[in-house]
């Protein structure tokens, strides 16, 4: 049980992480439109490098979780990743989050307990 929740936790860190760097990469283009500037910024952009590689990892990791445990165990644990994107919102993007919000993340995770169990 613990290496499901472990190996959820981390796939859901690196699909955050991604997020986080695709939002970086996305303040770095100027105008989203179809020109050759456009490919020329998206394609020097690290950030989106960054982003892709996570994206990658989390996909790799993925494949081996739904490979070897129930899909509708693992399935709802993919909401692991809303508090890592709460939680960057707040610490990384300097957000305000409302209380709200905070309580639909924690809806949302004590349904990913009763799977869990």
């Amino acid at each position: 049980m613990w290496k499901i929740i472990l190996l959820s936790t981390v796939q859901c860190l690196f699909l955050s992480a991604a997020q986080v760097f695709l939002k970086f990469a996305m303040n770095r283009v100027n105008d989203i439109s179809y020109s050759w500037t456009l490919f020329r910024d998206l394609l020097s952009n690290w950030w989106l490098l960054a982003s892709g590689l996570c994206m990658a990892t989390a996909t790799i990791l993925w494949l081996y979780i739904i490979k070897h445990y129930d899909f509708s165990m693992v399935y709802p644990m993919i909401s692991i990743s809303y508090i890592f994107g709460m939680l960057a919102a707040i610490f990384i993007f300097r957000e305000v989050v409302p209380p709200s919000r905070w309580l639909g993340v924690l809806l949302i995770m004590g349904g990913v307990v009763l799977v869990a169990k």
